[in-house]
């Protein structure tokens, strides 16, 4: 398999059983070695008492980008470190994409940074460090990525 094949064949088995992405409406626009863009629909529920979107579902969206890119080598990794940094708020209707890009990769630590945005605009930007827990959770046998 090559490394599309082995990012796309991750995300499907993730995307499985990622209630918590399916619950709130995120889809995987992508993915490929190393990086993932995710978007998800800002609703009523999710804002908060400024009547702006909650600063917890936009991290959300971009961790779940991080994590399908931290992924996408077929080796299972989780969340280590991560923080954000919110720039501009983001309201009820707004389409939230999170791009998230592989910064380094080295033995079982990766480092991910993802941009939040909506309409264009950059609304947060994220940072993960992934840690691998185990090897190969897509059940196949694949050549070492790192």
């Amino acid at each position: 398999m090559n490394g599309q094949q082995i990012a796309d064949l991750s995300s499907k088995k993730m995307w499985e059983g990622d209630k918590a992405a399916q619950s709130l409406g995120m889809k995987l626009v992508s993915s490929s070695p190393g990086q993932a863009v995710m978007t998800m629909e800002i609703t009523e529920n999710m804002s908060n008492g400024h009547d702006i979107a909650h600063g917890g579902f936009i991290f959300a969206l971009a961790d779940t980008a991080f994590a399908y890119a931290s992924n996408s080598y077929g080796d299972a990794h989780v969340g280590q470190i991560c923080d954000i940094v919110y720039i501009r708020p983001s309201h009820k209707g707004d389409i939230l994409t999170a791009q998230a890009k592989e910064v380094s990769k080295t033995g079982r630590t990766g480092i991910y940074d993802v941009n939040v945005s909506t309409q264009g605009k950059t609304i947060a930007e994220f940072r993960g460090v992934s840690r691998e827990v185990s090897k190969n959770f897509i059940g196949i046998t694949v050549d070492n990525q790192s």
